[in-house]
């Protein structure tokens, strides 16, 4: 089944890719996950004094926090290049090797969705973080060999929305490990702000945290977000974002004060309505409003687990009073 898209997923869309000038390029730039930035900056720069490659780095967290730009500003803080791929792209050991034989000393290598790597290259993948060489088995059966060829040290830097997932193994060799955050309201205000100054479109101050409010605490959709408001700025305004012009645009796209849209709304509706609140399985809910169950766990429920509008019990899910008083409908009385 064809997932529609929305415009706040978290996950990248077409369009986000105009997003490559709204990225910073070093960690003074990068707005938020303070902890995370203060953690790296002293990595980076211990290992700039001793003249090292940068320990290897797992970076995780949900959709849209920024993980790829945070690798992009390593590559610019320790001055080396950096090497972009994702894990279902690699498929056999020799696409491994063709990208690992090509890295000069220090280079970065970043892997997006590292825990969808084939186990046998997270095999291969091993001894070239640990001690720098690549093992490839040439040949089959009596004829095969294994060739040990020697790599610049470089740094792997991981990213993945689910670590769970990850082997143990593979987990074990990373050096350094930072989960990516929700951002606050005001860190989103920051944001929204600087991509107003990129884009050169003013932006006041109501109309900026309006934005921020409507975003889930993930920037990538506070960006969206900025240019369709943009849109209606230039459109039925006189270019400026204001606070009116911003509450009428997002209302206008069905995305509510807390950023939910309608396909929330028929989650939260479809428990209260049909399963009187719940508890419920996920299977029930999925094929009472047309979804799978796996798109409802991994895109739908992550942001309404964390505003407490749904809880997970072992007999299901139940709908809170919270949910019920924000989509202003009574609790079903049990």
């Amino acid at each position: 089944m064809m997932i529609e898209e929305r415009l706040v997923t978290p996950d990248e869309m077409r369009e986000d890719e105009s997003e490559l000038s709204l990225r910073p390029e070093r960690l003074n730039q990068y707005i938020g996950q303070t902890a995370v930035k203060e953690n790296l900056r002293i990595f980076i720069d211990a290992a700039k004094s001793r003249n090292e490659s940068l320990d290897h780095v797992l970076l995780f967290g949900p959709p849209g926090l920024g993980k790829t730009t945070l690798a992009t500003i390593i590559a610019n803080e320790m001055g080396v290049n950096i090497k972009t791929t994702s894990g279902p792209m690699i498929e056999r050991s020799g696409d491994l090797a063709a990208i690992l034989s090509v890295l000069e000393p220090g280079d970065v290598l970043f892997i997006d969705e590292i825990h969808r790597l084939p186990k046998s290259i997270e095999e291969v993948l091993y001894p070239a973080m640990e001690d720098y060489v690549l093992d490839i088995v040439v040949g089959k059966d009596d004829s095969a060999r294994s060739i040990r060829v020697d790599l610049a040290p470089f740094t792997l830097v991981g990213a993945t929305t689910r670590a769970g997932d990850l082997s143990a193994p593979l987990r074990d060799r990373f050096g350094v490990m930072n989960r990516l955050e929700y951002y606050t309201e005001e860190q989103l205000q920051s944001i929204v702000k600087r991509t107003g100054i990129v884009y050169d479109t003013p932006i006041d101050d109501q109309a900026s945290l309006e934005l921020a409010r409507r975003s889930r605490g993930t920037p990538r959709i506070a960006n969206r977000l900025f240019r369709r408001v943009r849109d209606y700025a230039q459109v039925i305004g006189d270019g400026i974002i204001t606070h009116d012009i911003a509450k009428l645009a997002l209302d206008r796209l069905d995305i509510d004060s807390l950023g939910l849209d309608y396909v929330d709304h028929k989650y939260l509706m479809g428990i209260i309505e049909r399963f009187n609140g719940g508890p419920c399985g996920i299977e029930a809910i999925a094929a009472s409003i047309g979804e799978e169950p796996q798109t409802l766990e991994d895109v739908y429920e992550p942001y309404l687990l964390q505003l407490g509008f749904v809880k997970r019990t072992p007999r299901g899910r139940v709908i809170t009073p919270q949910a019920c008083e924000h989509l202003n409908v009574p609790y079903p009385l049990k």
